[in-house]
């Protein structure tokens, strides 16, 4: 008998096929009524969940679940997926990690360089046919510094292309990896003080949120920059906002916020910013490695083996 899977949110083109020729699989409907019908009638079947680290349902869900087994997660983030509630179930949870690091510090690097030489405005006035009217000079992304808040993964991939822009290159993390040829800050608006680029890519969650505050920001200063390609939950946005209007930095390229996919009327505003929708990762070659890794996970736990990219 092939174990029931539910499908919780968006999924990558190449996961839908791959379950249904190994599971018996529900997509989740979208609209509620329809979802509570179909998870009162086939909850207590449901051993496995193919979810992404946006749209993972809640608690609430979860708990018509009862033999729920594995969940596995498109994505890096986790603090969406409960994990913690999950593993005191003994359910084991399984995300994307590494897959996406390379196209995220692209991602970052885009932003920055975006923002600094004015690009999105730069597109504007010749598409409308005003070449350089209104528009200043930009400044340069070569030898200035870089802070980057979270040295994970991605944080070194973008890293190791900073290098190639010869940035001065530091850090702040939870503690200090003496390995890296990069200096530590223990305190990020102390990083943020030495820094003409803040480039935020720590996980969402209790312990980050709103860490990037007025504080950060009035240290990062008039000239700085912050880049945020990690969560949007990580940045105070009402006192972005407000920096950027009030000239207290000189501009943001953001591709996550606070509340998505609705974003602050200001921030739409401003030719200082660059926006995108949570897409740093969104390229066809780490959409399908994502998809197969939910894939492989499931068929993984299903088999009597280890999760290939466990969450602990």
């Amino acid at each position: 008998m092939t174990a029931d899977i539910l499908v919780v949110g968006r999924m990558p083109p190449n996961v839908l096929g791959q379950l249904e020729s190994a599971f018996t699989v529900h997509v989740l409907p979208t609209q509620e009524s329809e979802a509570e019908t179909m998870l009162r009638d086939v909850g207590p079947r449901i051993r496995g969940l193919a979810t992404n680290a946006v749209q993972a349902p809640p608690v609430a869900v979860l708990d018509v679940l009862p033999n729920l087994e594995v969940i596995a997660s498109s994505g890096i983030g986790t603090d969406a997926l409960n994990a913690d509630y999950a593993h005191g179930r003994g359910i084991v949870v399984a995300n994307t990690p590494d897959v996406l690091s390379e196209d995220v510090a692209d991602a970052g690097i885009m932003l920055m360089l975006a923002v600094s030489r004015q690009l999105l405005h730069a597109d504007r006035n010749v598409r409308d046919g005003l070449w350089l009217k209104g528009l200043s000079l930009g400044h340069r992304v070569n030898n200035k510094r870089l802070g980057i808040v979270g040295l994970g993964r991605i944080g070194r991939a973008i890293a190791r292309r900073a290098e190639a822009f010869d940035m001065v290159i530091a850090y702040h993390q939870r503690r200090a990896d003496h390995e890296l040829p990069y200096r530590y800050y223990d305190d990020v608006a102390a990083l943020a003080a030495d820094s003409d680029f803040l480039m935020v890519v720590v996980p969402g969650g209790p312990a980050t949120e709103n860490m990037i505050d007025r504080r950060v920001l009035d240290a990062l200063g008039p000239q700085g920059v912050l880049i945020n390609v990690g969560r949007g939950s990580t940045v105070d946005e009402p006192a972005l906002v407000a920096a950027l209007a009030e000239g207290r930095i000189r501009g943001a390229g953001l591709d996550v916020l606070a509340d998505e996919p609705n974003v602050p009327e200001a921030l739409c505003t401003m030719d200082q910013v660059v926006l995108a929708p949570h897409y740093a990762s969104g390229t066809v070659e780490t959409r399908l490695a994502m998809g197969q890794l939910v894939v492989d996970n499931l068929r993984a736990h299903f088999r009597g083996d280890p999760l290939l990219t466990p969450v602990t």
